[in-house]
């Protein structure tokens, strides 16, 4: 019998659905015992957000600053599992505050050290960044990572900007005006995601994981654009300045959020079209070390 642990966050639902379809496999397999866990923090970001508590959680977010957890049940901590399926969301660039907490918490490290990882993100679009920090992570907790589905919102950029933060703000799953797609990793990739269960389930039985993240990216677990890996890697420098910046500022904290927020709406509508232009003309001058750097994205 394997023991397998499923851990996820989830506000919308949408990762909790993920997490549900590609464990379908697993359920339907006597020799699988799968136990579920959701991380809750004690004291819950709002859903749908509001405006201000949505930019507030920005320079803890991206600084990766945990915050307190309920803790996770006795009849989970005590065992041991032979695979762990972990599910996190990307906030602002990094690991949503709930995700970051558990893997910097002590119940994390009891459960996932000498343990095989799968990672299973659902985000907008630019996770890679946010994986480089989970790996991390997962690294300090003595854990073994043998796979990665990076599951995204594949409309435009810009248009999956203005449908997700609708829905966000909403909270209701919706074709925004009408006209718009719905926001979110697609239905069709959800249900679809059901292949990377079974792949996963084939080398929970022979144990062998050396060749699981290449079938999961033979069969489209990780698409890596390098325009958004550039833009993530640059977004992730100025980041870095404005989180340190706006946490410092103690009484003025709101007005400088204020500000950053419009500095967002600048950077995506007016420099990211910019970014992308000089980058389609600039490609030709970088397609080797474009394909070496996919080539590690898409690993573990």
């Amino acid at each position: 019998m394997k023991n397998i642990l499923v851990v996820y966050y989830t506000q919308s639902g949408q990762l909790k659905e993920i997490a549900q379809q590609i464990a379908k496999p697993l359920l339907q397999d006597d020799q699988v015992k799968l136990t579920f866990h959701e991380i809750r923090l004690v004291e819950p970001f709002p859903f749908p957000w509001d405006k201000s508590s949505f930019f507030d959680a920005f320079p803890e977010s991206f600084l990766q600053i945990p915050r307190a957890l309920e803790p996770v049940p006795s009849e989970i901590l005590d065992q041991k599992y032979d695979l762990v399926l972990f599910h996190y969301q990307v906030w602002y660039l990094s690991p949503s505050i709930p995700i970051n907490s558990f893997l910097k918490s002590p119940e994390a490290a009891i459960l996932l050290k000498d343990t095989p990882v799968v990672t299973i993100s659902g985000s907008r679009n630019m996770w890679i960044m946010a994986q480089e920090k989970v790996k991390k992570l997962l690294k300090d907790n003595g854990a073994n990572l043998v796979g990665n589905v990076a599951l995204v919102d594949r409309v435009g950029n810009l248009v999956s900007v203005i449908t997700i933060v609708e829905w966000m703000f909403s909270g209701v799953k919706k074709k925004y005006l009408g006209i718009f797609p719905l926001p979110g990793v697609s239905e069709k990739d959800i249900r679809e995601s059901e292949k990377f269960g079974k792949i996963i389930q084939s080398k929970i039985h022979s144990g062998d994981f050396s060749t699981l993240q290449s079938e999961l990216v033979a069969n489209d677990g990780v698409r890596i654009s390098s325009y958004l890996v550039k833009v993530d890697k640059t977004a992730n420098k100025i980041f870095n300045k404005w989180s340190n910046f706006i946490k410092s500022r103690k009484s003025s904290r709101k007005i400088w959020l204020k500000v950053f927020y419009v500095y967002l709406f600048l950077a995506i509508w007016l420099i990211s079209p910019i970014v992308y232009i000089l980058h389609v003309f600039t490609y030709p001058l970088k397609v080797n070390s474009i394909k070496r750097e996919t080539q590690y994205f898409q690993g573990v």
